[in-house]
């Protein structure tokens, strides 16, 4: 499949151009509901969201990375296949989401039709219709502080432009002397590949996913949630070459997992044959 990946759609000045490329497009609507309203975590759609985030950072330290990690990614709780987990997404609804109170399905449906709409390869469109499968986590009685919601990287200093940062003051690691320092765990340059990055769907997703999918769909799984990275420009230290060569696919793919969001769902029943095929 990696064969049929066109990296020319990756061109350097993609992510610049993410602005740009969102009022070129129907989504979000003009005089319908205006780009800044997007992630308006100043005042969210729900009472929910900011009490989902002072939970998340709360809790979100590197031992319990660590323990998620070796409890989850052996990848032997239940076999579902695509269909069985987009079924369950079906009947939740994201705590951490400022935006809309659509079911995950709905987003999903919305996400990837935005994608086809505009003409893009069959596992782009594949990608925007899987992105968020690892919330099927909730089925496993995980809360949704440890499902959803911005991630961010553990074991070194959390950046204040993380949203809702000034949660993290709650967080143990916040206090120890190495995990609160810049680099912390890690060595400058390590590699996106080699942080530990906060646990939730997008992690989980991703190591399902990577024997099939090409590398910058994988990219836009597990860091599509990091928007410290491909939007506030932190975390750059960490970074490779092959993070910054892939960042402008996230950046691509960012404006359609955001701004795809509606409150008219699209009609499964029709679509499904075609997301079957």
């Amino acid at each position: 499949m990696s064969e049929r990946v066109e990296l020319s759609g990756a061109q350097p000045g993609v992510g610049d151009a993410v602005e740009q490329f969102v009022v070129q497009q129907v989504y979000p609507q003009p005089g319908v509901k205006a780009q800044s309203d997007y992630r308006n975590y100043d005042n969210p759609a729900r009472d929910t969201v900011r009490e989902f985030y002072r939970q998340n950072h709360r809790h979100q330290t590197l031992e319990f990375v660590r323990a998620r990690r070796a409890e989850f990614l052996g990848l032997q709780r239940q076999r579902l296949s695509p269909f069985g987990a987009l079924q369950f997404l079906n009947t939740l609804i994201d705590d951490s989401d400022p935006d809309i109170e659509l079911d995950q399905l709905q987003h999903l449906l919305q996400c990837a039709e935005a994608i086809r709409a505009d003409g893009h390869e069959d596992w782009f469109v594949l990608t925007g219709l899987l992105h968020d499968l690892g919330k099927v986590l909730c089925l496993w009685g995980q809360p949704q502080w440890a499902v959803v919601g911005d991630t961010f990287p553990v074991g070194c200093r959390f950046s204040e432009r993380i949203v809702y940062s000034e949660f993290f003051a709650d967080n143990p690691d916040a206090a120890d002397p190495v995990l609160s320092s810049e680099p912390g765990i890690y060595e400058p340059g390590c590699g996106l590949r080699n942080v530990l990055m906060s646990w939730g769907h997008d992690e989980y997703l991703y190591h399902v996913l990577r024997p099939y999918l090409p590398e910058p769909a994988l990219y836009m799984i597990r860091y599509h949630s990091f928007y410290a990275w491909h939007r506030e420009e932190q975390y750059d230290w960490l970074c490779d070459q092959h993070d910054r060569a892939m960042l402008p696919w996230v950046r691509k793919f960012n404006p359609y997992d955001l701004y795809s969001k509606c409150p008219t769902p699209p009609d499964w029943r029709q679509l499904r044959p075609y997301y079957e095929d």
